[in-house]
């Protein structure tokens, strides 16, 4: 696991308000350095950086280390990604990701063994330029079902039921509302909570 970085003093303050309020966005509370914010990114978008690490050629036991400093890396820049000025944060992240992979294959020349007899300036010079806009799309699609899982805890059972029954089911509201004893009205303003908590939670990372 990545170190996360260390606690801001109480009387900081990120741009969306305190450093561990969940109004502020997941974004500006990585950028205040709060830790549990920052093991939400690790779950958000590990399986990401693992999955391009892999199809890049990195072996499987090497691959841990390389999302460690992947994460390392964006630890210590974070704080200077602008979305208006670099993209989204997950194209700024897989060009984190390409860089440390461009690095472990440059180590791995000078040990020609590690790639048993393979040319190592030949593997960097043949690995695709960037990570496919394709793939970066790929990841934003899979960040706004990871986030509900980050953000599950935050509400009572019922009010996540209808939530999940109408948005994600596809239910029509009038059966859910029958279903779990709530009027109409409470059905609607239980997926419009869950849905603005997770636009708040995700807001900055998507482009």
């Amino acid at each position: 696991m990545v170190p996360a970085p260390q606690p801001v003093s109480s009387s900081d303050r990120s741009p969306g308000g305190q450093p561990g309020s969940i109004s502020s966005t997941l974004l500006e509370r990585v950028q205040a350095q709060r830790p549990e914010a920052w093991e939400r990114l690790v779950d958000l978008y590990g399986p990401s950086v693992y999955r391009w690490c892999r199809r890049w050629g990195v072996g499987p036991e090497d691959t841990a280390d390389l999302v460690q400093e992947v994460f390392a890396a964006v630890a210590t820049h974070v704080q200077g990604f602008r979305r208006n000025g670099q993209g989204s944060f997950t194209a700024w992240l897989a060009t984190i990701t390409r860089n440390k992979i461009r690095d472990h294959f440059r180590r791995q020349g000078r040990h020609p063994q590690a790639f048993g007899g393979t040319d190592a300036r030949q593997q960097i010079e043949q690995m695709p330029e960037p990570i496919e806009p394709s793939e970066i799309a790929e990841a934003e699609r899979s960040l706004p079902r990871r986030g509900l899982e980050l953000v599950r805890a935050e509400f009572e059972n019922r009010t996540w039921e209808a939530f999940w029954r109408t948005t994600v089911d596809g239910r029509p509201p009038s059966d859910v509302a029958d279903e779990l004893g709530m009027t109409l009205a409470a059905v609607y303003k239980a997926k419009s909570r869950v849905l603005r908590r997770l636009r708040r939670e995700l807001g900055g990372l998507l482009g």
